[in-house]
């Protein structure tokens, strides 16, 4: 398992979870990110953050200190 901010552009998963507050975690599955969800890493700002991430065919980006907080599942290549 892997934190979704230390995944590398390229990179693709399945979010395991959220820990983050209820609030924000609702925020956030209202965008897709949901457990089971298929998510994909496809670039970052040239500063690093934020990033941005595709996410059952939405692209959404979110700051370092928010995808920290989501666990995912790497997929295997």
């Amino acid at each position: 398992m892997l934190v979704l901010s230390e995944a590398r552009v390229g990179q693709s998963g399945v979010v395991e979870r959220i820990d983050l507050a209820e609030e924000i975690s609702n925020h956030l599955a209202h965008l897709g990110f949901l457990p089971g969800a298929n998510i994909e890493v496809l670039r970052r700002a040239p500063a690093g953050d934020p990033t941005v991430y595709r996410i059952d065919g939405v692209e959404v980006g979110l700051r370092n200190e928010t995808a920290k907080f989501i666990v995912i599942e790497e997929s295997k290549r």
